[in-house]
């Protein structure tokens, strides 16, 4: 009898169990019927989509923490877009060549109600790593006149320079007085430094800055001869210790083209960056913001 009790029980329980168990799958086929009442997998949840105003904040946002970084007095102000109309160049006055016309222009500003200035730098001596970093972080533009006997040591580090953005441009081969030299050698120095540029970075100069900011009717024939289209010289001169002016006024003005030089602690008081720093310092501080030199040609 206790036999007959004991298999009841045990009869019970499992068909407890078994009714539980079905519960159980019917209750998830009852999910996975639900889940797929819609195949489509949900969607992400869009990202926000910023306005200019939104995105112009952000970049600054980037901007002061770079500057921060590298130790900047005030965050460097956003130039404003490229002219849709480029302004006309032309010679400055005193400036011109006995027989100009048709010959690329020399000019030290280029005519713009913008309140920036231009950043340039000449021959190719220093090669601070550090430098490049600290411009593409801080998003300065500037633009590079190269000379052959300088930068042939690591053309590499320039390829460095423009694959950032940087347009190089030329210096002559050797950096020499162009005036005491024949047309056919001035020509020399001008096209063949057209040559190594166009086949060690790819792309064929339109800028040329004669060295010393010297030069002559056949100086600039023979640079409009090989694809030089302008001839912009500088108004005023960045060194790491101080500033040199080209205006009785010795201040800032608008479209200005400064020149500073690949230079490092052997030659200045200072690095390329101590450099960056004291021209920043003042652009700022007077309200300018530093432009592409090329999108206003």
């Amino acid at each position: 009898m206790r036999s007959v009790r004991q298999n009841y029980k045990n009869s019970t329980k499992l068909t407890v169990a078994r009714t539980g168990i079905a519960a159980l799958a019917l209750a998830a086929l009852v999910s996975g019927c639900a889940a797929g009442a819609d195949s489509t997998p949900a969607k992400p949840a869009p990202a926000p989509v910023l306005d200019a105003a939104a995105k112009l904040r952000v970049a600054q946002a980037a901007r002061a923490a770079a500057a921060k970084r590298w130790g900047l007095a005030s965050t460097p102000l956003a130039a404003p877009s490229a002219p849709a109309r480029k302004p006309v160049i032309e010679f400055r006055d005193g400036f011109e060549v006995e027989d100009g016309e048709g010959l690329p222009p020399v000019f030290t500003t280029i005519p713009t109600k913008d309140k920036v200035v231009f950043l340039t730098i000449d021959d190719g001596a220093e090669k601070d790593p550090a430098f490049l970093r600290m411009m593409s972080d801080l998003k300065i533009p500037y633009t590079a006149f190269l000379s052959d006997y300088l930068v042939k040591e690591d053309y590499g580090y320039f390829r460095k320079m423009r694959d950032r953005g940087v347009v190089l441009n030329n210096h002559t081969l050797h950096h020499p007085y162009l005036p005491g030299l024949s047309y056919a050698r001035q020509k020399h120095e001008i096209c063949g430094m057209q040559d190594v540029i166009e086949k060690q970075f790819g792309k064929r100069p339109t800028l040329f800055r004669p060295p010393f900011g010297n030069y002559n009717e056949d100086t600039l024939r023979a640079a409009k001869s090989c694809g030089v289209k302008a001839v912009p010289l500088w108004n005023e001169e960045i060194f790491v210790d101080h500033w040199e002016y080209r205006e009785w006024d010795r201040d800032l003005h608008p479209g200005d083209i400064v020149l500073s030089h690949f230079r490092g602690k052997e030659d200045w008081k200072g690095s390329m960056a101590d450099m960056v720093r004291r021209f920043m310092k003042m652009v700022t501080d007077k309200g300018y913001a530093v432009a592409r030199l090329e999108d206003y040609l």
